[in-house]
């Protein structure tokens, strides 16, 4: 049990389409040194590319984790695809933290949410 409060889940709100959704899916390997730090500086640093509208994230019991990034234009996730920085991340993630990982890019067209009151 963590002594952190837990913040309020909450997923990304719906925007007025068309925009963009990067799904990383990912199963991770055993030695996980530096991932967190890595992780957080990432989060930290998308919130700079203009037309980041947020992040969802989710982890399975089984390992399975998914982040989907939502992105208000092709140029925003082609800015952020091409960071050096984040360029970087993705090398070390390769070569220490994923055992497999897929990516999904897709134009969204149709979007809605729902929020109880």
């Amino acid at each position: 049990m963590s002594d952190q409060p837990e913040a309020p889940v909450e997923p990304v709100e719906a925007y007025e389409p068309p925009y963009y959704v990067a799904v990383f899916t990912t199963v991770r390997t055993h030695d996980q040194s530096g991932y967190s730090e890595t992780n957080a500086r990432m989060e930290e640093l998308v919130k700079d590319v203009p037309g980041f509208l947020g992040m969802d994230h989710a982890q399975t019991p089984g390992g399975l984790g998914i982040t989907v990034g939502y992105f208000r234009d092709a140029d925003a996730l082609t800015q952020w695809r091409s960071d050096a920085e984040h360029r970087a991340a993705q090398q070390r993630g390769r070569a220490e933290w994923y055992e497999s990982y897929t990516l999904h890019v897709a134009k969204v067209e149709r979007s809605h949410g729902f929020k109880r009151g």
